[in-house]
């Protein structure tokens, strides 16, 4: 038996405890701390990679607090 980290057993559906949270909460939420979005794109013919691209971005918010990095 697997256990997460707060307690509950992986796959076991059960009540949430706390309000349901909207998704512009969580985004809101997610982009006041950043993000760092990360992936790989490969493009073989026959397991010869003809192509490798590797996509990373930084996601974060900007407020009149802090200036602008650029």
């Amino acid at each position: 038996m697997t256990t997460d980290l707060v307690g509950g057993v992986l796959g076991e559906a059960g009540p949430r405890s706390g309000p349901p949270v909207a998704l512009i909460d969580l985004l809101d939420r997610l982009l006041n701390g950043g993000a760092v979005l990360t992936g790989d794109l490969v493009l073989s013919i026959a397991d010869v990679d003809l192509v490798h691209i590797s996509l990373r971005a930084v996601i974060r918010s900007v407020t009149g607090e802090e200036p602008a990095p650029w």
